[in-house]
């Protein structure tokens, strides 16, 4: 696999990714000052580490702000960045509200409050097809200013690999795992990746128990046309993962359609299935199984109030909700109605 001491365990691996976000803070920047806000803001363990750090950032970006804006001078800065810096401000950065959870007849809850200030990107596109060519143009992983957010690369399972932090986490230990990032890979899965990702999952997980990858097809709200996979540490799994559900040898179906797999082939089988029919999809893969969600296109049903998009982590039963009256009123009925309505 690799014999980089960062994943030798939970305990080298929580450790590198806080010493991480601190190094960030400490060399500054707009960029790494969100990168660390959203991860405090999730984690009360970083927070209690990073929060004097943040409070120092906070005001040298607001006072080189706003003596630049006093005369006139462009801020030399990514613009979405600027923007949710100027949403932080607009509220101040004391009133920003840690992620809180609750769970409701098994489904999980999140109040995630800076992740809502998030840009939509992609998102907002509903694209035509699963494969759209990788865009020089666009966003991707190749961005100068996003190699500051790289957590660690190397050589993972054979194949070079850049794990970033990711800049909005829901999940813990949060990162985006690009393979060959030099590459310019589009975010449409091969046969070659699927069974690399399987791989990686297996090797990791005997050291890290718990860890797992996230993937969004286009169509299925990809937020970056980069090839890349949502990388997190949950030892308790997903709802998804509960015995009682069909696909898992249960008895109860699940509110949206799921099919699992314990066999890779079988596995590629059914995405080739779904690539062949142009059908958007949702991954969840752990240690010896993968989740697959075929679902229904992207801006082609109503979409609920309560929701930024269905990803990955919705499918797999994740609520994330950006006000505290959906986080205190949504039920299990609902949340299940709203995971039928993604049905094909």
């Amino acid at each position: 696999m690799t014999d980089d001491a960062l994943f030798a365990g939970p305990a080298a691996f929580s450790r590198a990714f806080a010493d991480g976000l601190i190094d960030l803070l400490e060399k500054g920047g707009l960029g790494p000052f969100i990168l660390v806000c959203a991860n405090a803001t999730f984690s009360h363990d970083i927070h209690a580490s990073a929060g004097a750090g943040l409070q120092r950032l906070y005001a040298e970006l607001r006072a080189e702000y706003a003596e630049a804006l006093e005369n006139g001078r462009e801020i030399a800065a990514v613009e979405e960045d600027l923007l949710v810096f100027l949403k932080i401000q607009a509220i101040g950065l004391e009133r920003l509200k840690p992620t809180e959870t609750r769970h409701a007849e098994g489904w999980e809850l999140q109040f995630n409050h800076l992740r809502s200030f998030r840009p939509k990107r992609i998102t907002a596109r509903v694209p035509e097809r699963l494969h759209a060519p990788f865009d020089e143009s666009g966003f991707h992983f190749n961005k100068g200013f996003m190699q500051k957010e790289a957590f660690w690369a190397g050589e993972l399972c054979g194949r070079h690999a850049t794990l970033y932090y990711n800049k909005y986490p829901f999940v813990d230990f949060h990162g985006l795992l690009v393979p060959e990032r030099e590459s310019c890979l589009s975010q449409y899965l091969t046969e070659a990746h699927h069974f690399y990702l399987w791989e990686v999952t297996q090797e990791l997980a005997k050291t890290l128990p718990g860890a797992g990858f996230g993937y969004n097809s286009l169509g299925a709200f990809a937020s970056v046309n980069h090839l890349h996979f949502q990388m997190f540490i949950k030892p308790q799994g997903f709802p998804a993962m509960a015995p009682k559900w069909k696909h898992n040898g249960g008895t109860l179906p699940y509110p949206t359609k799921c099919a699992a797999f314990a066999d890779p082939r079988a596995a590629w089988s059914y995405l080739h299935q779904l690539h062949e029919c142009e059908t958007p999809y949702n991954l969840l893969y752990s240690a010896g199984r993968l989740y697959v969600f075929p679902r229904r296109k992207q801006g082609a049903y109503p979409q609920p109030a309560w929701t930024s998009g269905f990803t990955w982590h919705e499918l797999a039963g994740g609520i994330i909700t950006f006000n505290r009256e959906d986080f205190e009123l949504l039920d299990a009925t609902t949340i299940e109605n709203d995971l039928a309505a993604l049905g094909l």
